[in-house]
């Protein structure tokens, strides 16, 4: 009785996060309709439009906190549109319903594992939406690269080029661009405003591209040159990228089926033997044994990772 009580609970927080999770796109996507009808339309100037945000109260205080502007600095690199204190909330509440639902289902024992699990996924979630949009910033270099050369050719001024490219370009390169040319209209100097795209999104491409840009602003130069034969040189990256992460997506699915293998092994045992893992966690030797297999997972999971990652 107490195991089902414990998995509705689970699975009723986990249901409330995906319907908080849908609330959120669909608001998102109202607000995101909104913004380019008044933009698209000719009457005065477009009021601003935003989503209503939740979790106020919490997100305030978590931005005091060394956490919360921790959280703040990876949400600005992933273009995520989030507070610190709705991914806070989120991830509480996906915790927990992984917590209860791990308690449930395997053992008790497992539910502070899969706590702690769920808040290195949270962690490794925010990692991998950074790196999904740096990639797709650096799949649109070669065109950025293309416009700015095409801008300086017809002897538009450097910062003109990049307002240009704003506008021509879709996110994430737009959304960056857009920043730079604010910081530009201010009074920053080029280096120091192309220089927080670098820190946002790191990647070699973009550091060669900045450099170029940068070296040409400070000293002059043939940047309609050294542009053209960058975005050559781009392109062909970009496809050798393509082609290695084509080949190394069979390892890359090796390395995720590692874990699964484990925690399929523990769900068939329990169906096997019903209780076993109650009977097995309930002893320390048990307990460490099982810590000692996952840790032996992790670094498998790990070591696959590492030895599939190829920089280009």
């Amino acid at each position: 009785m107490t195991n089902l009580v414990l998995l509705t609970l689970g699975a009723t927080l986990l249901a409330g996060l995906f319907v908080s999770l849908g609330v959120h796109a669909y608001s998102a996507g109202l607000a995101q309709r909104a913004a380019l009808i008044d933009r698209l339309s000719a009457e005065g100037a477009p009021e601003a439009v935003g989503r209503r945000r939740r979790f106020q109260g919490l997100d305030r205080r978590l931005r005091r906190t060394q956490l919360g502007r921790r959280i703040e600095l990876k949400l600005a690199t992933t273009g995520l549109d989030l507070t610190p204190g709705e991914f806070f909330a989120y991830m509480l509440m996906a915790v927990a319903g992984v917590w209860l639902v791990s308690a449930s289902l395997l053992a008790p024992f497992f539910g502070p594992v899969a706590g702690l699990i769920g808040l290195w996924a949270a962690n490794a979630f925010l990692n991998w939406q950074r790196a999904r949009r740096t990639e797709r910033f650096i799949n649109q270099l070669p065109e950025l690269a293309r416009i700015l050369a095409n801008a300086t050719q017809a002897g538009l001024a450097l910062r003109t080029a990049i307002g240009i490219a704003a506008e021509e370009l879709e996110a994430p390169a737009g959304e960056e661009l857009s920043r730079v040319a604010d910081r530009l209209a201010v009074g920053h100097s080029i280096e120091e405003a192309l220089g927080e795209i670098v820190e946002r999104l790191p990647s070699r491409e973009l550091v060669v591209l900045v450099s170029t840009l940068v070296l040409s602003a400070r000293a002059g130069g043939a940047i309609v040159g050294s542009l053209r034969n960058l975005t050559v040189t781009l392109e062909q990256r970009k496809e050798t990228r393509r082609e290695i992460r084509t080949q190394l997506s069979q390892v890359t699915v090796t390395a995720y089926l590692v874990p699964a293998i484990g925690l399929g092994s523990l769900l068939l045992v329990d169906v096997m033997m019903p209780g076993a893992l109650d009977r097995m966690t309930g002893a320390w030797i048990g307990q460490t044994a099982v810590l000692i297999a996952l840790g032996l997972f992790t670094l498998g999971f790990v070591l696959i990772r590492r030895l599939s990652k190829i920089d280009v």
